[in-house]
């Protein structure tokens, strides 16, 4: 290759010592992303019912507000991946940004549970402005972990999955419960615990890597030229400048937001696609077959994050809660399925399903579906997971305006199977189909693809419970749309599958 720093994939990968078959480097990284998760869903919970509680006096016509807002952090949280990936590339290399990050990420997970507007808001800034340093890098150093030829690759990052879920199942139940039953006597949640035990978690993160990372031997170490410990500097003051950056782009609100959103994906793609063709034809391909299933990812959020939004009111007003597995509640002591413990549910699943869907992979062999049809099978889990709110808002309301509770359970598990569809082996793809030397700024692509689908979720959200709050009528209204947009997304990519392999050039 000519020109750029050699990256460090194409350095000599060290000798590693196996733990359970796989490098010993990939559970030490498990652990500070499951560290890093239990602060990202610990609040994920509680975001949205917060801002109305607190900023709209508990009134339902603040939920349109607060599922803008939440899909507009999500948003924000994910394309900040894209500066954060070319930071690690090219400024300070992946360790020191991982750092960084997670010094950010505590900040705003602390400055969030001061009950003032517009320090929340600045607080959500400094949470995005970490998590675009520490999140795609993290994953990025996974994939440095093993030759590009190992057949462990996906399995590294199926288990590195299950630590992402291990940490967000942990996280709604305990902050929850010390939010409500230790620190708090009313019905009311005392929402600043829940933000102030994810900043714990955070600093847990952040020790836990600053001290394991000596197992690495190099991996994510800066490159030649980046040692200079000023770079640090000058990366940490960048940060506090986009932070207030970030801060009006929350205050600016979700549709000037999606055209920024909309304006950086181009830009990405169009150095993608120059790095592409200069390296040459396969690559070009690879890239134009990547940007393709990056436009899939956007839908695919879209709708799968209704689960932090609608999901979340939709469970406090419209599922039945009272007396389903009282057996969990009494133990407790509460009178009511929480709401929070919903968000758990993925994590249940995910963890469950990961080795069998894993394994039904391997043990179809070279029946084994293309990456692309594998995202179509994403979509179609999702759009079905929608089909059971529409059977269930049209024909299982009770008298109280409740559905059953095992419907909603339903729901977050069969989404969960079509996020193992397509989340794990998206990660994993991007560190195939990437340009080399742009591997870091690909897996910023695949971030910001699912920044552009969060917000498009929060939009979509508001659509739903509109001026008044959510309604049954409203909830069967969207969720019948989000159904078969999902479905024809899915026989359409399903049909396309051949010819995006093609460009892939022989990448499973």
């Amino acid at each position: 290759m000519s020109g750029g720093a050699t990256t460090q994939q194409e350095v000599a990968i060290p000798e590693f010592k196996q733990i359970m078959g796989h490098p010993q480097p990939l559970w030490m990284l498990f652990m500070s992303e499951f560290w890093e998760r239990f602060a990202f869903y610990g609040i994920r919970w509680a975001l949205t019912l917060y801002i109305v509680a607190q900023f709209h006096g508990g009134d339902a016509a603040g939920q349109k507000d607060a599922n803008l807002i939440y899909g507009s952090y999500l948003a924000l949280v994910y394309a900040a991946a894209l500066l954060g990936g070319y930071v690690a590339d090219r400024v300070i290399g992946y360790q020191r940004s991982i750092l960084i990050g997670a010094s950010f990420m505590a900040a705003g997970l602390f400055m969030i549970s001061l009950p003032d507007p517009n320090i929340f808001k600045l607080g959500l800034a400094t949470i995005i402005t970490g998590n675009g340093l520490f999140k795609p890098n993290i994953s990025t150093m996974v994939g440095k972990l093993y030759k590009m030829g190992d057949e462990r690759r996906d399995s590294g990052f199926t288990i590195f999955y299950m630590g992402i879920n291990a940490g967000a199942f942990i996280a709604p139940i305990l902050t929850q419960l010390l939010a409500q039953k230790v620190f708090n006597t009313g019905n009311t949640p005392a929402y600043k615990i829940v933000f102030i035990c994810a900043g714990i978690g955070m600093l847990v993160s952040l020790v836990w890597f600053y001290f394991g990372r000596k197992v690495l031997q190099g991996i994510g170490a800066p490159q030649a030229g980046q040692e200079d410990r000023k770079r640090m500097a000058y990366v940490v003051i960048g940060g506090l400048v986009i932070t207030p950056i970030t801060y009006f782009l929350l205050q600016m609100g979700a549709d000037t937001l999606q055209v920024v959103l909309t304006l950086l994906f181009i830009i990405l793609s169009v150095l993608l696609l120059i790095e592409g063709v200069r390296v040459g034809p396969v690559a070009r391909d690879k890239v134009i077959a990547l940007l393709i299933i990056f436009t899939v990812n956007v839908l695919f959020w879209m709708f799968f994050e209704q689960a932090g939004s609608s999901f979340t009111f939709l469970a406090e007003n419209i599922v039945h809660r009272v007396g389903d597995l009282h057996f969990l509640t009494s133990l407790a002591g509460m009178d009511e399925f929480p709401t929070a413990w919903f968000q758990s549910v993925n994590s249940v699943a995910i963890i469950t399903m990961a080795p069998l869907v894993a394994w039904i992979w391997v043990k179809m062999g070279k029946f084994n579906p293309s990456i692309p049809r594998k995202f179509s099978l994403g979509i179609f889990f999702n759009g079905l997971a929608f089909l059971i709110l529409m059977v269930a808002l049209s024909s299982m309301v009770d008298a109280g305006g409740k559905i059953p509770f095992w419907t909603l359970v339903a729901v977050y598990w069969i989404q969960s199977v079509g996020e193992l569809c397509l989340s794990p082996i998206g990660l994993s793809m991007v560190t195939k189909l990437a340009p080399t030397r742009l591997v870091g700024l690909g897996m910023g692509g695949w971030f910001l693809s699912t920044g552009i689908g969060n917000n498009l979720s929060g939009k979509f959200a508001a659509f739903i419970s509109g001026e008044s709050g959510m309604s049954v009528a409203s909830a069967l209204h969207g969720y019948t749309l989000s159904f078969y947009v999902l479905c024809g997304a899915g026989v359409v990519l399903f049909l396309l599958a051949p010819l995006i392999q093609k460009l892939m050039h022989g990448v499973k």
